[in-house]
């Protein structure tokens, strides 16, 4: 198949860099932190090459997108409310939605809220979690917990300036430790005690055979000149996306959808995470599998390429 086309398009009132490829019926692919369109490149060759319309944006915040001044920007319903107006601007009335990491966020939130729109939905990495009134900011503060990756984001310009420093060490370091090749400290989890977010991961001194010098610098040169506040904004509006949610709190989802992640995957040591899987059955009725691939770490559908993009298309063709 050829490469997938970059474009430009105005979507909720911001522009929105959105690679395609393929025709057919619309797959929608939202990455995660801190990522690209360009982590679903195998799977947006895989899908079109099997008939499938596959259009993976940049998302808010991140590289050829818009990045809102306003923290207040970032909530899950606006997350979704680019999704829903995407659908609209690609002249679709349907898709099946697919995230990794704080996109599966976004794509169960907008299975849930617009089952109309999104026929179905494939999560990759965080499981749905229902709508609920509990807060996990004041859920690790009551457990006295102060030094959670995600408390560390939370004020303004902290975590940029550890990140930002040096780019280059930052994506060899997460993309790395955060695989299955990592042998070390989780990376997603407490911080060490005096170290920022990045003071327990290293650096390889080989690539993994899944990462080329290539791809990682074509994350590097767009957090070069992006910077990762947008990304970082996203873990800014957890509370209020909690709130935003409660209109939801108790609903499930009925679509066909999907599970993967990797069984290194350090999101999945998260003390919440067995129990959102294991209520899969009743919150996630239209389940067709849930499959976690051994060996494989957080960043799955780059890791095991060829493995997930079948698992999606099965999926897909099953429909």
């Amino acid at each position: 198949m050829g490469a997938p086309t970059l474009e430009t398009l105005t979507v909720n009132g911001i522009r929105m860099r959105v690679a395609m490829q393929g025709d057919g019926p619309l797959v929608l692919l939202c990455h995660g932190f801190p990522e690209l369109w360009y982590a679903w490149r195998h799977q947006l060759d895989a899908l079109a090459a099997a008939g499938f319309r596959a259009v993976a944006p940049d998302m808010r915040g991140y590289g050829g997108t818009d990045a809102p001044q306003s923290v207040e920007a970032y909530s899950r319903l606006h997350l979704v409310g680019d999704m829903v107006d995407l659908v609209r601007v690609l002249g679709e009335r349907q898709a099946v939605i697919v995230g990794h990491d704080w996109g599966a966020m976004v794509a169960w939130a907008a299975a849930l809220v617009r089952p109309d729109l999104f026929r179905s939905v494939i999560g990759m990495s965080v499981p749905f979690t229902p709508p609920d009134p509990t807060d996990f900011l004041k859920v690790l503060e009551d457990r006295g917990i102060r030094d959670y990756y995600m408390q560390y984001f939370q004020p303004p310009g902290v975590a940029e300036a550890e990140l930002e420093r040096d780019v280059s060490a930052t994506f060899r370091r997460m993309l790395f430790c955060g695989s299955g090749d990592w042998q070390g400290l989780p990376a997603f989890g407490r911080l060490q005690p005096g170290q920022g977010f990045l003071g327990h991961m290293e650096e390889p001194d080989v690539l993994p055979a899944w990462l080329t010098e290539d791809d990682l610098d074509y994350y590097v040169q767009a957090f070069r000149r992006s910077g990762f506040r947008g990304g970082l904004n996203w873990y800014r509006t957890m509370r209020l996306s909690n709130e935003l949610m409660a209109p939801w709190r108790g609903d499930i989802i009925r679509q066909p959808s999907l599970f993967m992640a990797g069984t290194r995957d350090s999101v999945l040591g998260f003390p919440v995470i067995p129990g959102l899987i294991a209520a899969f059955p009743r919150t996630l009725p239209g389940l067709r599998g849930c499959h976690l691939l051994n060996g494989v770490g957080h960043w799955v559908q780059q890791e095991r390429p060829e493995e997930v993009s079948e698992l999606m298309l099965d999926f897909l063709r099953a429909l």
